[in-house]
């Protein structure tokens, strides 16, 4: 029973809370099973549909999109080879839109809706997304009725006892049943179980639709079992949430007073004892998902065609004459890198994952802990400080936040009081008409930036970092010097960046401004653990000018010239505007060569944000425009995020320049023949090639059915626990993304489609490390990511068929 438990909770994918919103695949547990079979179990199992209407491929075919050569390759790889293509055509234009899948799996919930007049479905969400909010609340409550000190399981118990909502409901005995449970979870479960009595041989699909149902906290516990397992410790949360809802399914069992429900639920059981995971794929789904496969097949044609190749590798100067910009991979980055190299051929772009190979764990100005700023999938390094200038600001700068704070948490305690809420409302809303109305027209931001907050004339200039070693309350904090050397040695070799350095190499990191979103930290970082890129960018620089580390990199063959600057930089990717950290450290006579820089920096930002203005369909004012949105309140798509994200190219950048990816690649600079032994290859394999098919994922799934993997209609979320959102005033925490970012209400700004990696590297490379890790095989094996590579031409010769196998394009 445990192991059954346990291998239902490995299928629902973790959910990050809002403070750092990052991109999960929705289909994590699936990836063990090809695509299409683990389509047909999502379908089966909670009618989860995992392709478009095929009214979108219809329009696809009809507008030239979808060729022919497209839909016979699609048929070709399903090797069916003798296809009537212009019959088959003909066929899907006479056929409608099939509806949306019924689920073959039915909870004892489910069934109870059925034969009675209540919706015990909805009711049975409703109670446990309550006593969950309040258990896990992450300090937006005031009054905290679950027990967050006690097990998920003992808690819920405690406060099922006393609940009378359900009795009142017309479950009789509810809270009787519910004391009549064993204490400890496992024991409890088995007793539910017993009471339900449902068949081994549907256990598995059962415990799985039971978590679906309440799959936006059955989420949450997971990310909380991943932070615990990813730094040792044992997860638990998971197994007692799922107890949980056992529990609540047998004591609706024994107190619905309804006569037909014992032999519904009886039907419901023989046929999950039929219902195993071979079920032949439906002719509807497969007809999807081909399909689908043309459709993806049409974009790797049109991005296979922006790679003509070149006999030999386009030459690029020794050194660059101004300056090198290392850019995080993200997909809104492709846009400002062509905007700047096409404003200023003296500078170099390189692409690398926005955390720059510095996993930090960063305290922010008179916080107490910290906050991880590094992918999800790696745990954090070393502790660093936020501090300023000088040693008075930093204290003013403290004292001042610190009393932001205290003033913040008694105000929002008189807005929040059941008393003082009232004179909140009459005496003093009027007083904020005036800022409403400045609001409204952009004229002032409703909250103050993150990064201001409290510190109003502090410039963002005049933070910095501290590497020193030192004591902050129970933090050892600081970076000792043989260990920025040896990070400094593996961000620069991970990077291809060890020898020519420019006069300056801008470290750019990337976040977004918006406001009155909660799910604005999705469109941060994702590398940064969904913070923007600003405290990586400050370490990273602030490392790299270090003269002791400098000193320590010459012996490692790796000789930083004395005159070569790093700059912590920020892009917006909301206004496409670039600030520069560190100026200060540039000496007087570099200033007017810095000049030169920001001039080339602002004419990218312009250009970038009239070719972002094109896609909101702003024709007025663009520039004004696209920066107002950052700032204003009724903004619903303040940017497209990483909306139509669909490639992720890993070679050196002159295979790239140029060429216009339409802001929907992720790259990453990457030169194999500096890679010896190929350790930078399998970093990139098995991290950002994996994080890159989260996001791209995490588009797909919240675009085809957005109901199960996204997060519904934005003007709806109210923001529950600190945590996450609800669609409305109740019923599960939403996952993925609001239906606002992926479509403009009239048209799909994200068209689903798994993500095709092109890499330049030998074959027996990517071969050795894709079967050295069996989780990064399995994504390539089962279809879940397309892999190709690309030859010494610069042409995509080579496509991944499975199997350590590949077959010419």
């Amino acid at each position: 029973m445990t192991e059954s438990l346990q291998e239902a909770c490995k299928k629902i994918a973790p959910l990050w809370p809002l403070e750092n919103f990052v991109a999960v695949n929705p289909f994590l547990g699936f990836t063990g099973q090809t695509f299409e079979r683990a389509a047909q179990q999502l379908s089966d199992t909670a009618g989860i549909r995992i392709t478009l209407p095929l009214s979108f491929y219809r329009n696809k075919i009809r507008e030239g999109k979808i060729k022919k050569a497209d839909l016979l390759a699609a048929f070709q790889h399903k090797s069916l080879h003798e296809v009537d293509l212009e019959a088959f055509i003909r066929q899907l234009e006479a056929t409608p839109d099939f509806p949306l899948p019924s689920p073959r799996v039915f909870t004892l919930a489910d069934v109870a809706s059925q034969v009675s007049s209540q919706d015990w479905v909805r009711f049975s969400v409703a109670r446990i997304s309550a006593w969950a909010a309040s258990y896990f609340d992450n300090g937006q409550a005031l009054w905290q009725a679950a027990d967050s000190q006690l097990g998920a399981f003992e808690s819920w118990k405690r406060e099922a006892q006393i609940d009378l909502t359900p009795e009142i409901s017309g479950l009789k005995g509810f809270r009787k049943m519910v004391r009549s449970l064993p204490d400890h979870p496992l024991h409890a479960a088995q007793a539910a179980l017993d009471l339900l009595g449902v068949p081994d041989e549907g256990l598995p699909f059962y415990l799985h639709r039971l978590l679906l149902r309440v799959g936006g906290w059955a989420a949450h516990a997971a990310r909380l079992d991943w932070d615990s397992e990813l730094y040792g410790k044992k997860g638990g949360y998971m197994v007692e949430f799922l107890t949980v809802l056992l529990c609540w399914e047998a004591c609706l069992l024994r107190s619905l007073p309804v006569r037909e429900l014992n032999l519904s639920w009886m039907s419901a059981k023989k046929n999950l004892s039929e219902f195993t995971e071979d079920t032949e794929v439906a002719r509807e789904l497969s007809q999807s998902v081909l399909l689908q496969d043309a459709f993806e097949l049409s974009i790797q044609r049109e991005l296979f065609e922006k790679f003509q190749g070149t006999e030999s590798m386009p030459s690029k100067p020794s050194q660059p004459t101004l300056a090198q910009a290392i850019f995080c991979i993200d997909v809104r980055s492709e846009v400002f890198r062509r905007n700047l190299e096409q404003a200023d051929q003296r500078i170099e772009t390189m692409g690398f994952a926005g955390f720059f190979a510095f996993p930090i764990q960063f305290v922010p100005l008179a916080r107490g802990e910290g906050e991880a700023q590094c992918p999800v999938l790696i745990p954090t390094g070393p502790t660093v400080l936020e501090v300023t200038t000088d040693k008075a600001s930093h204290e003013a700068a403290y004292k001042k936040r610190i009393l932001h704070h205290q003033v913040s948490q008694v105000w929002r305690s008189f807005k929040s009081g059941a008393v003082t809420c009232f004179s909140f409302v009459s005496p003093l809303g009027i007083s904020f008409l005036p800022k409403l109305f400045t609001d409204s027209f952009g004229i002032t931001r409703p909250v103050p930036h993150p990064d201001q907050a409290g510190l109003k004339g502090l410039g963002s200039q005049q933070k910095g970092v501290c590497l020193e070693e030192r004591s902050h309350g129970d933090l050892v904090v600081g970076i000792p010097v043989q260990t920025r050397i040896q990070l400094a040695k593996n961000a620069l070799k991970a990077m291809s960046l060890t020898e020519n350095f420019a006069r300056f190499v801008l470290v750019v990191g990337h976040g977004s401004t918006t406001v009155n979103n909660p799910h604005a930290t999705g469109l941060d970082c994702g590398a940064c653990g969904g913070h923007t890129g600003e405290a990586n960018a400050k370490v990273a620089a602030a490392v790299l000018n270090d003269r002791s580390v400098r000193e320590g990199l010459t012996k490692e063959s790796i000789a930083i010239p004395e005159d070569t600057i790093f700059l912590a930089c920020l892009h917006d990717t909301t206004t496409d505007e670039v600030t520069i950290y560190n100026e200060w450290e540039v000496p007087s006579d570099k200033m007017a060569a810095l000049e030169e820089v920001k001039v080339s920096l602002a004419k990218a930002g312009k250009a970038a944000r009239a070719e972002r203005a094109l896609r909101m369909a702003i024709d007025t004012n663009q520039d004004k425009a696209v920066i107002a949105r950052s700032k204003d309140w009724s903004q619903i798509r303040p940017e497209w995020g990483l909306a139509g994200c669909t490639a992720f190219v890993v070679a050196p950048r002159e295979r790239t320049k140029g060429l216009d990816l339409g802001g929907k690649s992720f790259l990453h600079s990457y030169d194999w023949k500096k890679d010896r032994g190929f350790s930078i290859l399998e970093l990139i394999m098995t991290a950002p090639m994996v994080v890159t098919s989260w996001i791209n994922l995490q588009y797909y799934g919240s675009t085809v059915d957005n109901k199960h993997f996204g997060s519904g209609n934005k003007t709806l979320h109210n923001v529950t626990a600190g945590l996450g959102v609800l669609e409305g005033h109740s019923g599960d925490l939403r996952v993925g993304l609001p239906f606002q970012s992926v479509h403009d209400g009239e048209k799909y700004q994200h068209e689903p489609a798994r993500l095709s990696v092109v890499i330049e590297a030998p074959l027996d490379a990517m071969n050795d490390i894709l079967a050295k890790h069996p989780a990064v095989r399995n994504l390539c094996d089962n279809g879940w990511i397309y892999l190709f590579a690309m030859d010494e031409q610069g042409k995509v010769a080579y496509r991944y068929i499975g199997d350590l196998q590949w077959e010419c394009v």
